[in-house]
């Protein structure tokens, strides 16, 4: 499945169907979070029931910390 995030194109397998999924497919689930899907900013016990379709617009910002 073809979806877009933070603007670049991604191909994530069809096991990937909901955010939650993708965010361990990219390696972040023990980052602090803000997750947009499609234009509508998701709470963190959303992200088990989003589902992905394809075409799908996510953003996701991670914060770093530093000083």
């Amino acid at each position: 499945m073809k979806i877009t995030v933070n603007g670049n194109g991604l191909e994530v397998q069809d096991d990937v169907k909901h955010i939650k999924g993708l965010i361990n497919f990219l390696e972040l689930e023990d980052k602090p979070l803000i997750i947009e899907h499609n234009q509508q900013i998701l709470q963190k016990e959303e992200h088990e029931k989003a589902v992905l379709e394809s075409g799908d617009k996510v953003e996701i910002v991670h914060f770093v910390g530093g000083g």
